[in-house]
Parts: C-alpha cells; sequence; structure tokens
C-alpha cells in the first residue's frame, strides 16, 4: 500500500512539473514593448519626428484653404477656422507606467485600475507634443483631443493636460461617451468638429484615430494604409505603440480565445521565410 501510495504522489508531482514548465507568464507579453518605450532613445526620437515634421507643415496646411485631413469633412469647409485633432494615449500622454504596474503585478487591463490610473493624473507628455500643440494654439489652429478614455474621468484627463501645459480650452477634450452618440469608434466626434473647423492634421497611435477600421482583417488594414500613403507625415502622423490597440484585436478577428490559445494564434501569426 506504501509503494503504492508513493508511486502516485511521485506521478501527481511529475504532472504539476510538466504542466509548470509548460505554462507561460502571458503577464510578460508586453515586457518588451514597455522597456522599449521607457527606455530607448528611438522611441523619443520617432515622437520628436512626427511632431517636427507637423510643426514644419502645419504654416502651409493653414494658408491652403482646400487642405483638410479628416475623410467626415464636408463641403463647404474653405473659409472653416483650422484645427488639429490628437488621441490622448500613447499619442500625446504617456501610459507606459501603467503597463509597468500590470506587467509587475502579473495581472491584466481592466478598467477599474485603468480609470484609477487616470484620476492619479500622472501620465507624462509625449517628446514634442506640448510644443507642437502650443505652437498651433499661438498660431490660431483649435486643438482637439479626442480620447477613449471614460468621460466620468475626464476632470481628471484635462488636469492632467494642463499640468503638462497642453493648451486646453472649453469643449477641447471629447471622451468617450461625453454625449450618447460618442462610442470608441471617433468618427461622429470627428464629424462634428469638422461642422465647424476645418481640420488640417490628424495624430493617433491607433488606424481608428484616422480612418474607420474596426472588425476588419491584418490584410485590410494594411489595404487601408496603403490607399491613404500619401496622408502619413502630410496631414496624418501615427505616433508608436507597441503595446495594445486595435492592431492586436485584428490577431484574432474576434475570435473567443483563451490566453493559451491566444499565445498560439500570435506564435502561427510569425514568418520566417522558411519553408
Amino acid at each position: 500500500m506504501r509503494n503504492s501510495t508513493l508511486a502516485v504522489l511521485i506521478m501527481v508531482l511529475f504532472t504539476a512539473c510538466q504542466t509548470s514548465n509548460h505554462t507561460v507568464d502571458h503577464s510578460n507579453n508586453t515586457l518588451y514593448s514597455t522597456l522599449w518605450i521607457q527606455t530607448a532613445a528611438e522611441y523619443e526620437a520617432l515622437s520628436y519626428q512626427a511632431y517636427n515634421t507637423a510643426e514644419t507643415l502645419l504654416p502651409v496646411a493653414v494658408e491652403d484653404s482646400s487642405w483638410t485631413a479628416s475623410l467626415e469633412q464636408e463641403d463647404p469647409y474653405f473659409d472653416k477656422p483650422p484645427a488639429i485633432i490628437l488621441d490622448l494615449d500613447e499619442t500625446a500622454i504617456d501610459n507606459s507606467f501603467y503597463e509597468a504596474r500590470v506587467i509587475l503585478d502579473k495581472s491584466g487591463f481592466d478598467n477599474v485600475t485603468w480609470n484609477n490610473w487616470v484620476r492619479e493624473a500622472e501620465a507624462e507628455a509625449i517628446k514634442g507634443a506640448v510644443e507642437f500643440t502650443n505652437y498651433a494654439d499661438d498660431l490660431g489652429v483649435a486643438v482637439f483631443y479626442i480620447t477613449n478614455r471614460d468621460a466620468e474621468v475626464q476632470p481628471y484627463t484635462e488636469q492632467n493636460l494642463i499640468e503638462l501645459g497642453f493648451p486646453v480650452k472649453e469643449g477641447s477634450v471629447m471622451s468617450n461617451g461625453g454625449r450618447p452618440e460618442w462610442t470608441s469608434a471617433k468618427t461622429e466626434r470627428r464629424k462634428l468638429v469638422a461642422e465647424n473647423y476645418r481640420i488640417v492634421m490628424l495624430f493617433g497611435d491607433d488606424l481608428n484615430d484616422f480612418v474607420p477600421a474596426r472588425g476588419i482583417s491584418i490584410n485590410e488594414r494594411k489595404a487601408l494604409a496603403e490607399q491613404y500613403s500619401d496622408h502619413w507625415g502630410v496631414k496624418w502622423f501615427v505616433l508608436p505603440n507597441p503595446n495594445y490597440g486595435s492592431w492586436e484585436r485584428a490577431l484574432y478577428m474576434g475570435d473567443e480565445q483563451t490566453e493559451e490559445e491566444a499565445q498560439q494564434t500570435r506564435l502561427n501569426l510569425l514568418k520566417d521565410k522558411r519553408n
């Protein structure tokens, strides 16, 4: 009986060890990308590159009354005052500190901890963003921030922006849920700005900050990027965000997957040019 019991215990321990050896710590999925954002000079260089280029082109865009960056813009718009639209998270302000917490706590994104982070008003400015938005403001260009942060935490978002030195005016921050028709799709909010302004530049870290791209495949997303190739770096400015976004959701095409299945999907999508 003792030998039988011992054998069973050995088998249980062996199985547990095997399971442990094959378990992936998914909290580390964004470890390297978060480190890159927080430590790489190249990340800061890309941010400066986007905003410096935009600053050079902004006077041209303001003077050219036919210039518009918005697909939602409708005629007549030639006599409307100029405006720019920026996304906030990972476009104008840096939330990698929240990502770091998720990694260190071995947890994951959820709305409660995210909104608590927003209430701290501790996000930092993306390099070049404060200088550019103030330059635009000095030129008489209206600055709007269309964000998918919840409307309930908008006062903390505005506080954070003001403390960082961004130009913030009444109505310039347009949050998700701020009006019944304002959903995470930003089209309606861009349309509202376009009714009164000529939108000359758009800034974001996600394809949806520029063009509707919800629920489409990887190849369809790439086709959209190519379709508007003449906009990038001229009217549309994209900031790097390897941590999250609609690009990641496109990997799974809306399928409900366990973490293990999602990890396998990611691995399956890697291309190595080997037969």
